[in-house]
C-alpha cells in the first residue's frame, strides 16, 4: 500500500488529528491545487481541480494545524459526490 492509499485511509476513518498539511497531500493526490488568492483572502481556501473545474472550499485550522470533524465530512461528501473517491 502505498503514501496515498494509507493517506486516504487515515482521512476516511476522520481521525481528529487529521492536519491542513495531510489534506493538501491528500488533495494533491487527487488533482487538486491550492488557489492563491492573495492578502485579503483570510483563513479561506480553495482548492481547485484545473481539469475537472470542481472547487473545494474550507477554512484553514488555526491556532491548531487540525481540521475539524464537520471539515473532514463535508470535504469526504465532495470527494464521493464528484466521483473521486468511491
Amino acid at each position: 500500500m502505498g503514501k496515498v492509499e494509507k493517506l486516504l485511509r487515515r482521512f476516511l476513518s476522520k481521525p481528529k488529528d487529521f492536519t491542513y498539511d495531510e489534506m493538501i497531500n491528500l488533495l494533491r493526490s487527487f488533482g487538486y491545487e491550492e488557489a492563491k488568492t492573495g492578502k485579503t483572502s483570510g483563513s479561506r481556501v480553495a482548492f481547485i481541480n484545473h481539469k475537472t473545474k470542481h472547487i473545494i472550499r474550507l477554512h484553514k485550522p488555526h491556532p491548531k494545524p487540525e481540521l475539524k470533524q464537520y471539515q473532514l465530512k463535508d470535504i469526504e461528501d465532495e470527494l464521493r459526490r464528484t466521483g473521486v473517491i468511491k
